[in-house]
Order: structure tokens, then sequence, then C-alpha cells
């Protein structure tokens, strides 16, 4: 007991940190008894823990679970009854501990009062701090804390919703506790995820679910399907600022406040998209450098890996703001490349930069938007979704108004498949934008629809009036009548039908019309005349006041004067008589002296020509013409009096009342009638021909813009076709270019052959010369040789033997034998038309002597130019063959067969041989000039001399 008693006197702050772990429960539990107990939040029992927040560190971490389950209420009474300074200084100390000690706690008062606190800690401020301290928590090595700030996480989305709290950084962890190896974690991920669908759908995926395995996110598609049934979420703790305005809100707001304020909040949820949820990113930097090089290669596959590697860069939820004209403008050209696939992907790369950089796309749109609709030509479906999808995209980050042109112009277009789908786009936009069109463009876009209706192709026909169902469904039926006249019955319907079933997010609801304008009460407008009428007599005031009457209520006012102008003519004479009231002439002085005072006041009204009445209803008569009871003269001012018309002199005149009276039979301005007065309707008039005259400058403006827009066709079209014919051109000449490099390589051919041609000349040349050379050394040496005759004899034998100076009979027969087998050779080749041509030639030209033996050459005279079919020089060569014995082949074979009989005839041969050897020599010399000419003549043949 004295123990306790020394703890209780302890301050608060020193128990609250005592090392026994009752003390420090006992403290706790004080606090929380006296932050009930407070009465605002300004409390001085709040003071000491605001000053020092880290106190609540050590309460909600306690060891001792009794102390922590107490230190855990002491924090939530702290912040329900505490203000927000205390919760915003505390929470950097208390979340980390809350989520790593608290939440996982096994005691579920701890757990309950753990999520509590949170959730006041967010209820006292924002979400986002708290969150902040939350995330870290994810990444701890213990899994049951992991799972507890899922939980946490999926408590605090679900009291607050993804409006007030920001999911953006939760939704960056998902994939890393999807791969936790905790089946618990895993659990809790899911119903974290299952959570944000709630709020978000579909615009969460395109975050983390790429990064999911199959499995998980078919598991996650089944939990999506409950959460569809289940309807839209609605927040269910607000936070004490919302409080605060809901506070303020006026009550009289009844069920349609209620109304007006459920309807927001349950579009806001499916506005929300994955653009707002994701963080810019950088791709300029991740575009592939060779982009711009591959993109104008002439190879179609290198165009498609360029488009292909700028989608994989593009390929994010939000693109960071950037220069990208260089890149629109390449994407712009790869819409009239001819290979359909790189058309395929370059539209797609279009559509996610405009998704990525929504508004900030716009300034490309007029890059890219004729090119697509242009190449809406292609027929193959899956191009033609491509090029739907980057419209869809780009009219995104416009408007309806920016995209009206190029639609109205290619709505217009030669080609029905672009004007197909031009119209299809059309649809699209109107249903999907938020602004209702002006009248000027629902206009254009009636008149292209009306346009299709008359269309052959049935498809267009549909598609004009889709577009004008859809348009009456933004504007209403009763708006679009206008527009439907001349249109017969089956068209009406054809658009009726699609006007019911037309979906669209802008709908022009009419203004209610301004209130009619209240006429001026009729009392405030009589009482003005009414009161100046007593200046000088009532009598005036019966008229003024029967003016107005006459003009709302032409009837009554002839009976309602009467009246009145008897009454007042009683008051006019009792004052001053005192007699009779009819005021007789012979009544007194009294008499006599009224009446001129009547006649005197009431002269000028009888009068043919009234001067008073002139000056004020003179600007009335712009307004009307006046009424009957107008031009009516007035009774009062004709039967009031008396005497009638007496006459009198200035002393029967009133010297009292006369200037008065002559003001007061004035009357008042009439109000102005309920019609339009001369001068507004002139007005009107004005305008009504100003409006004209500007619908009329409109109209031309109209026409020249069309015929602007057609003569800017025309030119597109003499473009086109000018491009067509400098390709044309290009490509003739790169084909002559060609043709001429062809023959560039066959003229260095053919030098090289005629080189070649020439070096074998040269060298046959060479020959024939040393030919020649030998022929003259043998001329010169042999006419002084003993044995001239016999050698030369041996050297002109076409045979390897001894001639015919062998002693040997064989041997000599086979001599005659290798003679005889020359001849018939030569003779063969002179037959098939070879001679020199053959290749032997060079054999037969040889320099070697042996082929130039007298008897061989002789004997056939293949051995000299006789060879080539000249009769002449046959004849010759025979004769002198025959002059050293050798007459022909027989002769020679029957003189060499005698020479083998009997020995006699080995010495008659060189007796004979040697009488005609110097003329076979000089024979010789004109054979070897023959076969130069023939040599020549081939030359010329084969235009070996030409350069």
């Amino acid at each position: 007991m004295g123990d306790e008693e020394d703890f209780s006197s302890l301050p608060l702050t020193d128990r609250w940190v005592h090392k026994v772990w009752k003390v420090r429960k006992a403290a706790y539990e004080e606090a929380a008894q006296a932050f009930e107990k407070t009465p605002d939040e300004y409390d001085p029992a709040f003071r000491p823990f605001v000053q020092d927040p880290g106190l609540w560190k050590s309460a909600v971490a306690d060891s001792n679970v009794a102390a922590q389950q107490e230190g855990m209420a002491a924090l939530c009474a702290f912040l329900k009854f505490g203000g927000r300074e205390g919760a915003v200084r505390s929470r950097q100390h208390t979340i980390t501990s809350i989520v790593e000690k608290g939440l996982p706690s096994t005691r579920p008062a701890i757990k309950t009062n753990s999520l509590e606190a949170l959730l006041l800690y967010i209820e006292l401020d924002v979400p986002g701090p708290v969150i902040e301290e939350i995330l870290p928590v994810l990444s701890n090595k213990v899994p049951k804390v992991v799972a507890a700030a899922l939980a946490a996480l999926t408590a605090i989305f679900h009291n607050y919703g993804c409006k007030t709290a920001d999911p953006k950084p939760v939704l960056k962890f998902l994939p890393k506790v999807f791969g936790h190896a905790d089946k618990n974690v895993r659990a809790e991920a899911t119903n974290l995820t299952v959570e944000f669908y709630r709020w978000l759908r579909e615009a969460m995926k395109p975050m983390f679910w790429g990064e999911l395995k199959p499995t998980q996110q078919s598991d996650l598609e089944a939990q999506f399907e409950k959460a569809k049934a289940e309807g839209a979420p609605k927040q269910e703790r607000l936070l004490r600022s919302q409080q605060a305005a809901q506070a303020a809100a006026p009550v009289g707001g009844g069920d349609e406040d209620e109304e007006m304020a459920d309807a927001p909040e349950e579009e806001e949820v499916g506005e929300i998209d994955a653009f707002d949820l994701a963080e810019p990113q950088d791709i300029i930097s991740k575009v592939p450098k060779d982009f711009f090089d591959n993109i104008a290669s002439s190879k179609w596959k290198e165009r498609k890996e360029a488009c292909e590697g700028l989608y994989a860069a593009v390929n994010v939820p939000r693109i960071k703001e950037g220069d990208f004209n260089e890149i629109t403008r390449c994407l712009a050209k790869c819409m009239k490349d001819a290979n359909i696939a790189v058309v395929t992907q370059a539209a797609q790369c279009i559509e996610l930069l405009a998704k990525g950089l929504r508004r900030g796309f716009a300034k490309y749109r007029p890059t890219v938007m004729q090119p697509i609709l242009e190449r809406l030509k292609e027929k193959k479906q899956t191009v033609a979704d491509a090029l739907g999808a980057a419209l869809d995209a780009v009219f995104l980050s416009t408007d309806l108004t920016e995209n009206m042109e190029d639609i109205t112009e290619f709505l217009k277009h030669k080609n029905p498949q672009v004007k197909e789908g031009t119209m299809k786009f059309l649809v699209r936009c109107l249903r999907t934008t938020k602004d209702v069109p002006s009248k000027q463009e629902i206009a254009t876009m009636v008149e292209c629809a009306k346009k299709l209706l008359a269309e052959g192709s049935e498809a267009l026909r549909s598609g004009g009036a889709e577009i004008l169902g859809t348009i009456m469904k933004i504007i209403g039926e009763r708006a679009m009548n206008p527009h439907l006249e001349g249109l017969d019955d089956i068209r009406k319907n054809k658009i009726k039908e699609f006007y019911e079933a037309a979906e669209v997010k802008a709908k022009d609801k009419p203004k209610p019309p301004p209130p009619a304008a209240r006429a001026p009460p009729p009392g405030p407008a009589k009482k003005g005349p009414v009161k100046k009428a007593p200046l000088g007599a009532k009598k005036p005031a019966g008229s003024g006041a029967a003016a107005p009457a006459a003009q709302a209520t032409p009837a009554p006012a002839p009976a309602a004067a009467p009246p009145r102008m008897g009454g007042l003519g009683n008051k006019l004479g009792v004052p001053k008589s005192g007699g009779a009231p009819g005021g007789a002439p012979g009544g007194g002085l009294g008499g006599g002296i009224k009446a001129p005072q009547k006649r005197s006041a009431f002269a000028a009204p009888p009068s043919p020509r009234p001067a008073e009445p002139e000056p004020e209803p003179e600007p009335m008569d712009l307004d009307d013409p006046p009424s009957p009871e107008e031009q009516r003269p007035a009774p009062p001012r004709m039967g009031l009096g008396r005497g009638g018309l007496q006459p009198g002199g200035l002393a029967g005149r009133s010297l009292a009342k006369p200037v008065p009276m002559d003001y007061t039979p004035t009357p008042p301005m009439p109000p102005p009638p309920s019609g339009l007065s001369h001068m507004e309707r002139a007005e009107l008039e004005e305008l009504r021909d100003a409006n004209d005259r500007l619908l009329k400058q409109l109209e031309d403006a109209r026409h020249d813009r069309s015929k602007l827009l057609s003569e800017i066709q025309e030119l597109k079209n003499q473009n086109a076709s000018l491009i067509e014919d400098h390709t044309r051109d290009v490509l003739s000449i790169k084909a002559k270019e060609t043709q001429l490099v062809r023959a560039r390589s066959d003229f260095e051919a053919a030098e090289q052959t005629n080189d070649r041609l020439r070096r074998e000349l040269d060298r046959l040349k060479r020959a024939l010369s040393h030919t020649e050379d030998q022929l003259r050394h043998a001329n010169r040496a042999r006419p002084g040789s003993p044995s001239s005759p016999h050698i030369g004899l041996g050297v002109m034998s076409p045979t390897h033997d001894g001639g015919i100076y062998n002693d040997n009979g064989y041997q000599q027969q086979s001599s005659n034998r290798n003679r005889m087998s020359f001849a018939s050779s030569m003779s063969e080749e002179k037959e098939n038309g070879d001679g020199m041509m053959s290749g032997g030639f060079h054999q037969k030209v040889s320099p070697d002597p042996r082929y130039h033996q007298g008897g061989s050459a002789g004997s056939s005279g293949r051995g000299t130019p006789a060879g080539f079919r000249q009769p002449v020089e046959e004849a010759r060569s025979s004769e002198s063959l025959a002059s050293i014995g050798f007459n022909s082949y027989g002769a020679e074979r029957s003189s060499s067969r005698t020479g083998m009989r009997t020995g006699s005839s080995r010495l008659q041969a060189p007796s004979s041989g040697t009488a005609g050897g110097m003329e076979s020599w000089k024979r010789a010399a004109e054979v070897t000039s023959q076969l130069k000419a023939r040599i020549e003549q081939m030359k010329a043949k084969q235009g070996l001399n030409r350069p």
C-alpha cells in the first residue's frame, strides 16, 4: 500500500513511463478517464501529451499486453476528445508502432483499438500521411505484420473510399505482396484488391494487372464478379472537415438535395480511370535511338520494327509532357504507307500517345487527324479497327468543336469507305461527348446526315439516320422536329428507332421559361393623378382616372363618368353661394359672381379647338392612334357650372381660384400601352433586317468556304498526281541508270575481249615474223652449202625420218607411210572447211623446218597457202614441185616404191632435187607472202582491226 501511495503521488507523465507495468497501466486508465471528462479539446488535460507526443509511442508499444491494451484505449480517447493538433503531432510517433505491435496482437481489444486509432487519425486530418506511414511496414519480414498492415489498408479504403484516400501509392505495392510466400499475406492482398475494384473498377488494372500470375488473375476475376453484384460503394465515415461542411449545409433541402448529392458521387465512381491513378512517365528517353532512321527506311520490316519499338515505349497509362512533334509527323506519314502492318502499328502508337497525354495531345491533332481519316479507305477490318481506336483516343483529348471541320469535310469524301468510317466516328463522338453541341454545329451535322440519307449504300443511309437519332437524344425530340421537316415517314421512323436505342452522356436540358413580367398594379398608377387633382378642383380627377380605365377596359368608362361629373358640380357650387344649388341668375350678388366664374373657368372646353389637351397627348401619337374614348370630349368639362354660359365682366370673375383652375384641366400622360410602340417596332424591323443580312453573309461565307475546300481538295489531288508522276519519273530514271550501268559493263567486257584478241594477234604477228626470219636465214645459208639440196629437202619434209636418203628400206617405207597420213589429215581438214581456222593452225604455220620439206609440200600442197582453196596457186605449186621430181602424191608414192625396189632411185632424187632447189625456196617465199595476205583478210573479217 505504501508503494502504491508513492506511485500515485508521482506526476502522470512520470508514472506514464514507469518501469512497473502496473503503474503504467494505472496511468493509462487515469488519462483515458480524464480525456473523457474534458469539456473541449482545449482542456489542460491534453496539454502534456500535445507538448510531448513521444509519450504515446511507449504506450502503444508497451511490453506488457495488459498495459498495452489500456494504452491503446487511452490513445483512442485522446484522439476522440482531443483536437487535430494532438493527432498531427503524435501520428508520426505512433502509427508504425500501432501497425507492428497493435494490429498483429492476439487480444481482440488491442486489435480493435489499434484500427480505431488509425481511422481516427484519418478522420481528424487527411488519409495521406497515415497511409504513407503504413506502406513501409509492407516490407516487414514478419508475415503477420504485413498481413495486418494490408487488413488496415483495406479497412481505411472501405470506410473512407478511394476519393478521400488516394489509392495510387498502395497500388504500386500490390504486385510485391501478391508475390509473398505467406498465404495469409496473399489473401489480405486479394481482399485489398477487391476493395479497390469496388471503387475503381477496370481503371486499376493497368497499374499492376500484367505483373500477376494467370491463376491470380482468374481468382481475382471471380472475386470481381461478386463485387459487381454489390452495387456502387459509399463512404461510410466522414472526415471532420466533411462533417463540418455537412453541418453547415442548409437543412431545408429536402429529398432533392439528397438526390443531387448522391448523383455526382455515383458519376465520380465511373469517372476514375487509369490516367488519374498513374504517375506521368518520361517516354522520350525510352524511344529507340534508331527510330527516325528505321521509320524512313525503304524496307517495310524496318518501318514496322520502328513502330513496334515506339509502341513498347508509349505503352504506359500516363505520359509526361514533352515535344512529340517529330514523332507525330512520322506516325502521320506512316498512315500513307503501302504496307498495312505498318499502318496498323502506327495507329496503335497514336492511340497510346493520345491516351497517355489526354489534353496535351490536342496540339498534335491537326497533324494526325486528316491522314487517319484518309486511310479509312482500307477495307481490312483489323486496320479499320486500329484506325477507329486511334480516332477515338484523339477525340478524347479534344472536343467535338475542334474536330467538326475535319468530320464534315470527310463526310463529303468521294470514297464511300472513307465516308462510312467518318460517319461511324461522328456517331461515337456524339455518344461520348459530355458537352452539348452548339446550334450551329447541330445544323451542320444535320445537313450532312440528311445528305447521307440519300446515298445509294444502305450502310450510309443507316448511318445518317443514326446520326440524326443520336442528335435527337442529346437535344430532345421537340428541338429536333424542325430539322426533320421534309423527311418521309419511313426515314422518320428509322431515326426514331435510333433515338430510342441511343445512349449519350450529354443531354440538353431546356431552361425553364422566364417568369412573365407582371403588370404594375392599377392602384399606384391611379394615385398619382388623384393626388394632384385637389390643387384646383376634384373635377379633373374623374377624367384622369377615367383615361386609364378607358384604355384598359373601354366599356365601363362612359358609365363611370356621369356620376363623378355631378358630384363635382355640387361641390363647386356649395361653398360660395349658400343658396339654391342650381345657381339661378337672379340669386343675388353671390349668384351673379358665381356665374361669370364658372363661365370663365370652363369657357375653353366647349370650344371647337381645345388648346389645353394638345401639348400633353401629342407624344402619345407615336405609340398608337387615339381611341374613340380619347377623341370624344370629356363630358365634365362641358356640363359643370350652375349658371351655364352667362355673360359677365371682369368684376364678375373670381379673384381667388382662377390660377389653379388654369392648370387643373391638363390631363396627366396616360401610361404606355401594353403593345409595342412605333419606335420599338422600327427597331425590331432593323434588328430583323440585320439578322437577315448576317444570315446571308454567313451563307455566303459557307459557300466560299465550301468552294475553298473544294479547291483545296483539287489541289491535293493535283499534288497527289504530281507526286505519282514524279515517282514514275524517278523510277524511269533509275531504270535508265540501270541500263546504262549494264551497257558500261558490256562495253568493258567487249574492251577486255578486244584487248585479248589484240594480244593474240600480236603474238601471231611475232610468230609469223619469226618464221619469215628463219626462212630468210635458210635461203641465205643453203645456196653456199654443198649439201643444200639434201638439207633443204630434209627441212621441208613433214616427217621425222631421214628422208629419201635413208638406205634402210623399212625406214623408207615407214617414212612414206608418215607422209601419207599427214597428207590425208590435211586433205580431210580442207574438205571440212577448217583450213587455217582449225586447231592445228599453229602447227601448219609453225616455223619448224621439217614442215617445209619440198617433197611433202609438193605431194599435196597442204603445207602451203594453196590449202586455202586457190586453184591458181595450187597449179603453180604443182608445177614448181614437179620440177624437182615431186609431181603428185601418187608420183611420190610410186617413186618411193620404185626406190624401195631398186637402189637407183635414191640417186635420182638428189639429182632432181638439186636442179629445182632454188625455185622451191623462191616459191616458199611467195607462199609466205600469200599467207600474210590471207591472215590480214581473216583479221578484217573478224573485226580485229577495229579500234
